[in-house]
């Protein structure tokens, strides 16, 4: 081969190393230098070597491998002709090749070899042998190792075909994209590597929205290849500033990745606060330049759509054209379309096409879910212009008259391994007859077999479907069903795999890919159990399921595991298990079949291969049936006109709705009864605009509310409205009229505070704000107007800023509301602009009538803004007839009041009145206000005043009416004639035309006028004045209310009937029919049966308990608990059976039989009531058919002594330690005694006498033993000490200022009532006109001096005294004058 010859051998025929120059020897020795060093490298080096650099792989023994093209160092020619030798470049021991065959080498070295003998020193050949040996060497073992690992590699491979499953994983990402941030107009790639078994499908999104790069190419570019993946980026502008996700999905999971690009532009190129494109919706912008193209684009929508009709299964198109000036060819605005404020993307529903002067929307088969609020926003560099309008769809034409339109909204949620929740809104066509359920559909992603969820329909719109199979992917569909057939099918919603949440959150967010996922369990770890489930609860109940939730165990090692659900009807403790079969692999399970009405408690236990762990906690008992409740008929519908087709119609929200989903709105033509629906989709607000009405039709309108457990009953009619256009085209309200009565409230060197009044006409809305204009006069020739604020004001009173000093000026003022800006007032009168220096106030402003009745109305008015050389201490009010001259003007008040409000009393009826007020300071009275408008004295009808009411919970409550209101109405609530906006000791509640000032915890804090004032009606207002006896009043009332009782006639009481029955009873004043009566001994209730026969008669409220006979067994405390509603009472009887048969005997013998009997019957000794008149000798004569037998009993002098010393000592044994008592009659000694007589007590105070008082004790019940007898005790021994006391209320000191008035009050203690005496420096005090003193029901002692002075003061006693004691109370009274210091004694 030509190639192998050395070109000195081509180029001379007969060469021989003489022919060699000394150039070509040196060049050789520089080669052979550079040769040694490289295999000296190369046996150092432990990493692989390229494949050009093993020159001897072509050897068979070596190496399998085939032979490679080696590469050379030789320059060719265009022939291929070796022409020259190139010189390697030394690169290192990586990249250096020697790029010579085997031949080649070991010639050149053997001539390199000779020459560096011959001319340097022979033992550098054998050297130079030894080292190219071992580079050899080297690359040999090298080439070994090489070969190894293919083999390895290939047997891998082979191994991998054959079981390819086990080795199936989710994707991986090997390098995850990284952020970047690039300037403007510059590429930006993003690349990622992934690997995974299958291999997996990737998807690129930006902020969540999945990128199209068929779409947009000159934008986007996606490449894949050997699993490098890519994103590129072009030209990019300041909008693609996002977060870009690249999603990695395969038939074993998903995984995704992110990455962040950042646009930035140059300094100064862009305003740094001028706000994306997207945000100014939410600013105010003046157009300003394209900085692109150096111009301001001015966009105009015309052509626009309208309100729109369609039809389920339709197709509906609209648009609108756009003209952008100036026009620049390849300048192109951004278009997005919105409904109900949010931003539609294309998809197979929405279609949007932007032709570049026209956009336009397409729905594609029209669904109720795409009704709603249409929205075309077109945006460039300077600005946006923005249409909307309403497109309406009807329901489909049902393939069964009369039934149901197809239900909506169809969403997943709470997707779990096997279980998902479906939800759905109710459609608003029932197809004239109630829907009685809804069936569930659920369809496999991929599939085409629709399955019924369930065999029964179900009223709730919310479903629990159960029995998926774990990571495949699936849709739902609903249809609701009626006594008439079966509606359409909805849309369905979009696709949800079955899996867990957790996987999901650490997997991160699912690509919309609608394949089979299957999720692979870790590898389990045998022989743990898992722990109990923990925080098990019952997160949904209806009458058709119950669904659980519950948390995974904290122990259950690495091994997934699944649930057993148990559950067990309350009172018992039978644990059934539901799923018996499969065990359930989510942490939620719905259970069927349930017991409508019945309680029941359930439980979970976990298992997995290991076995089944223990049960976690039962929940609490959960009753079968429908928690959430049908929300109640919306309140008043009040329709409004709008244009020559459309109507708005607001209503009052449903009360207490829970879960609202929204409301539905029909028409009817007025006098046909056939009701057509306005919105096929739920409306959440309480107005909406109803189109599509006949013009100069009259219509009424209903509404109803919807909520997951189903549709309210329909509202009330509103009122018949004609369908015509509004006033102003379609605008509901007109902007207000101008404001007059322009004033000066102060003013300085430099600022005048102005006032006016509201506009007599404010357009129907409220008025927002006032804009106010000043201009000067120059010589009685006024100037140009400017404008004193630029954002509104929303008092009637403004400070005019940056003023000239002594110029001359006048004022305009608008008034603004919603319907806009009105036209301004007349000029005002022209003020000067200087300093105020006078000493008085100045006039107070905003004068306001409230409550006007026929004989009385409410003054209100704000403080002067100038206040003069001191504070305002007081007002007066001036009043005079409308018509009367202006020299009629009188005080209402002779006294200044430091109120700013007061009710002014005695007017005439029907007389027309105006008013005005004036303040006053320490220097005098200032200028008077302006006069309010006149005000008539008449009481209009249907005026309501604010009622109290005291509800059956002891709720005390302040309730105003107003039956005029509007639709913008609104109750203020003010206390002292300031607004409580947010009360702290109040609850405000309003419902329709009524509403209500709740009290919490009412005390004297609550003290003062309670006024409620409704706006915009004819002035309908009230008040009410809680003062401290009304407050006890209701609080008294209240107290009862909480606490009801039922009234008695009589006590229980007790008789002895013939033969031993003794008789229970007492009488109620008045029972309802709904009464219950218990009857209890011993805390024992009672029943009728052959001992005890009980009579209750609710027309006379007579209660009779009758018992058949008597034993020591019956020995004991009877009661008789009485209930009506809330109302209790309590009835106690002590009864000792002793006693009552003692009551037998009318006489003393009767008594002596009783004795022998009860001696004989029990061996108890007997004590009765006995008196020195019982004194004598008894005798007992026993006899029968036998015989007879008498016994004599003397009880005369010594032998009645010794009875009766034998009786008390029986009852002093049987009596407790002594106790006391502090009540509020006094102290009260008492004890417990075992046996009863009747005596005398006697009080003993260190062995001396000191009052007696005989007392009734037995069954004799008296006011002293009413606390005895409830306790059930057999005797209680009570001794009274009542003396008179002074209980509190006196100070110690009192401070008052000359010409006040004093009063103090004290409370009053003792039995019998006290005598009261007051005292002044000692000596006893009678009452006058200066000193008043009274003592009321015994108890209240007050003390008044009227108009005090100096003279006044001194010690000051009260005296209170009876027949057990004396006491008395002292204070100071110190007066002092004005001028001087306080506390100074006069």
């Amino acid at each position: 081969m030509s190639g192998s010859i050395p070109f000195y051998q081509k180029h001379h025929r007969h060469y021989d190393r003489g022919y060699r120059s000394r150039e070509t020897e040196s060049a050789i020795s520089q080669y052979q230098q550079s040769s040694n060093t490289y295999s000296s490298h190369s046996s150092k080096s432990t990493k692989g070597i390229r494949a050009a650099t093993y020159t001897a792989l072509d050897e068979p023994r070596l190496s399998p491998l085939p032979k490679r093209v080696k590469p050379t160092y030789m320059a060719m020619d265009k022939e291929n002709q070796i022409i020259g030798y190139v010189v390697p470049i030394f690169r290192g021991s990586h990249e250096f090749q020697s790029g010579l065959s085997d031949t080649e080498e070991a010639r050149a070295k053997e001539s390199a070899g000779y020459l560096a003998r011959r001319d340097l020193f022979a033992s550098g050949v054998e050297s130079e042998r030894i080292e190219h040996k071992s580079h050899r060497t080297v690359m040999r073992e090298s080439a070994e190792r090489i070969s190894l690992s293919k083999r390895i590699y290939e047997n891998e491979e082979y191994h991998k075909h054959l079981n390819e499953d086990s080795l199936m994983h989710t994707p991986e990402f090997v390098i995850k994209p990284r952020s970047h941030t690039v300037w403007e107009k510059q590429c930006v790639r993003l690349h990622c590597t992934i690997s995974g078994c299958p291999e997996p499908r990737v998807v690129w999104y930006k902020n969540n929205v999945s990128i199209d790069p068929m779409a947009t190419p000159e934008k986007y570019k996606v490449e894949s290849s050997y699993s490098v993946h890519s994103l590129e980026i072009n030209k990019c502008d300041f909008d693609d500033t996002a977060q870009y996700r690249v999603s990695a999905m395969n038939s074993k999971g998903e995984t995704s990745a992110f990455a962040s690009v950042v646009v930035k532009r140059f300094k100064g190129e862009i305003d740094e606060f001028l706000p994306s494109p997207r945000l100014r919706k939410y600013f105010s912008i003046k157009p300003a330049p394209c900085l692109e193209y150096g111009v301001t684009f001015e966009t105009h929508l015309v052509e626009k759509f309208g309100v729109s009709f369609g039809r389920e299964g339709e197709t509906l198109s609209f648009g609108c054209s756009v003209i952008i000036y100036p026009s620049l060819q390849r300048f192109q605005p951004e278009i997005e379309w919105y409904r109900d404020d949010k931003l539609l993307v294309p998809s197979k529903w929405v279609q949007m096409h932007w032709s570049g002067d026209r956009a336009t929307l397409t729905l594609s088969h029209l669904n109720k879910e795409d009704e709603g609020l249409y929205t075309l926003r077109v945006i460039t560099k300077s600005g946006f212009e923005t249409h909307s309008a309403y497109v309406f769809v009807r329901d489909a034409d049902a393939e069964v008259a009369g039934a149901p339109g197809a239900p909506l909204d169809v969403h997943s949620l709470d997707a779990n391994k096997d279980y998902v929740i479906v939800t759905w809104k109710q459609p608003a066509v029932d197809g004239g007859s109630p829907i009685l359920g809804y069936f569930v559909d659920r369809c496999e992603v991929g599939m085409t077999h629709w399955a019924q969820c369930n065999d029964t329909p179900v009223k709730f719109a919310r479903f629990p479907v159960t029995g998926l199979v774990e990571g495949r992917s699936y849709v739902f569909r609903v249809r609701a069903v009626n006594k008439a057939g079966m509606s359409h099918s909805s849309r369905v919603s979009e696709p949800v795999a079955a899996m867990d949440p957790a996987d999901r959150t650490r997997k991160g967010p699912f690509a919309p890919w609608t394949g089979q996922i299957i999720v692979t369990e870790e590898e389990p770890v045998e022989g743990v159990v898992p722990g109990r489930p923990c925080d098990l609860s019952v997160i949904e109940a209806t009458k058709n399921y119950v669904v659980l939730s519950w948390k995974p165990p904290g122990e259950k090692g690495h091994e997934g595991v699944m649930y057993y659900v148990e559950k067990c009807v309350s009172g018992t403790d039978s644990w059934q298990r539901v799923n018996t079969e499969i065990p359930v692999k989510s942490p939620r399970f719905a259970l069927f079949d349930l017991a409508e009405g019945k309680s029941y408690r359930f439980r979970v236990r976990c298992c997995n291969s290991a076995g089944v762990g223990e049960p976690s906690e039962p929940t609490e008992a959960t009753t079968v049936g429908d928690k959430l409740d049908i929300p109640s008929a919306p309140g008043r519908v009040v329709p409004t006109r709008n244009t020559d087709t459309s109507v708005v119609v607001s209503w009052e929200a449903s009360r207490d709705a829970k879960e609202l989903v929204g409301y539905y709105i029909e028409s009817s033509i007025t006098g046909s009864n056939t009701w057509e629906p306005c919105n096929n989709k739920p409306v959440k607000g309480t107005r909406f605009i109803c189109h599509g009405l006949t013009t100069d039709e009259s219509y009424v309108f209903r509404v109803r509310a919807v909520n997951a457990a189903g549709i309210s009953e329909f509202s009330q009619e509103s009122e018949a409205i004609k369908v015509k256009a509004a006033i102003g085209g379609g605008i509901l309200h007109a902007s207000p009229t101008p404001p007059y009565g322009i004033t000066v409230l102060e003013c300085v060197r430099d600022s005048m505070v102005l006032a006016w009044k509201q506009p007599t006409f404010i357009g129907g809305a409220d008025i927002t704000g006032y804009f106010v204009d000043y201009r000067e006069v120059i010589g009685g020739v006024p100037g140009k107007w400017h404008e004193a604020n630029i954002k509104s004001v929303s008092e009637r009173a403004y400070r005019v800023s940056e003023l000239k000093e002594n110029m001359l000026y006048q004022f305009q003022v608008r008034a603004a509301n919603m319907a806009g800006v009105g036209i301004p007032s007349l000029p005002s009168e022209t003020f000067k602009c200087e300093e105020w220096t006078i000493a008085v106030p100045g006039p107070p402003h905003d004068l306001q009538v409230q409550e006007v009745r026929k004989d009385s109305l409410v003054l209100l008015w704000k403080p002067p803004v100038y206040q003069g050389r001191d504070p305002v201490n007081g007002y007066y009010i001036d009043i005079k007839e409308a018509e009367a001259d202006f020299e009629m003007w009188r005080g209402v008040n002779e006294k200044a009041t430091d109120k700013t409000f007061m009710k002014i009393k005695d007017l005439k009826m029907g007389e027309s009145y105006v008013f005005r007020v004036r303040a006053q300071n320490k220097a005098g009275v200032g200028k008077a206000s302006d006069s309010t408008e006149p005000v008539e004295a008449v009481t209009k009808p249907g005026t309501a005043e604010i009622v109290v009411n005291v509800d059956d919970d002891g709720v005390i409550s302040l309730n105003f009416e107003c039956s005029n209101l509007t639709a913008d109405s609104k109750f203020v609530w003010s206390k002292n004639y300031v607004e409580m906006t947010e009360p702290e000791r109040m609850t405000l509640e309003t419902k329709g035309s009524k509403s209500k000032a709740i009290f919490k915890t009412p005390s004297e804090e609550d003290l003062g006028i309670y006024s409620c004032f409704v706006t915009h009606t004819d002035g309908a207002s009230a008040s009410y004045t809680l003062s401290e006896e009304t407050l006890k009043e209701l609080l008294k009332i209240s107290h009862d209310h909480k606490f009801p009782i039922i009234p008695l006639k009589t006590e229980l009481a007790v008789e002895l009937l013939e033969k031993g029955r003794v008789r229970f009873w007492l009488q109620a004043e008045k029972i309802s029919a709904n009464g219950k009566v218990e009857y209890v001994f011993n805390d024992n209730v009672v029943h009728q049966g052959e001992k005890y026969k009980m009579n209750f008669d609710k027309n006379t409220g007579i209660i009779e308990m009758f018992m058949e006979s008597l034993g020591k067994e019956d020995e004991g405390t009877f009661t008789f608990q009485l209930q009506d509603g809330k109302a209790t009472t309590v009835s106690v009887s002590l009864f000792v059976i002793l006693v009552l048969l003692l009551l037998f005997c009318a006489s003393v013998f009767l008594f002596l039989q009783v004795f022998i009997f009860l001696s004989t019957l029990f061996s108890l000794p007997v004590f009765v009531p006995i008196s020195k008149k019982d004194a004598g000798i008894y005798e007992v004569v026993l006899k029968d058919d036998r015989g007879k037998d008498t016994s004599t009993l003397n009880l005369t002098d010594q032998g009645f002594k010794d009875l009766m010393n034998q009786v008390f000592s029986v009852i002093a044994n049987s009596s407790t330690p002594l106790k006391i008592q502090s009540t509020e009659e006094g102290i009260r000694l008492y004890t417990f005694v075992k046996h009863v007589t009747v005596f005398k007590g006697t009080v003993h105070q260190n062995d001396n006498l000191t009052h007696q008082k005989e007392t009734h004790t037995g069954l004799e019940q008296t006011e002293a033993f009413d606390d005895a007898f409830c306790t059930g005790n057999r005797l209680i021994l009570v001794f009274f000490i009542d003396r008179a006391r002074v209980a509190g209320g006196l100070p110690d000191v009192v401070t008052i200022q000359e010409g006040k008035c004093l009063n103090l009050t004290c409370n009053i203690w003792g039995e019998p009532v006290p005598e009261v005496t007051w005292l002044k420096n000692e000596r006893e005090m009678v009452s006058n006109d200066h000193y008043i003193l009274k003592f009321e029901s015994g108890k209240f002692a007050s003390f008044t001096i009227t108009s005090i002075n100096t003279s006044d003061s001194g010690k000051y006693s009260i005296l209170v005294k009876n027949k057990y004691g004396t006491e008395s109370g002292d204070f100071t009274v110190s007066v002092f004058i004005p001028d001087e210091e306080p506390g100074k004694k006069k």
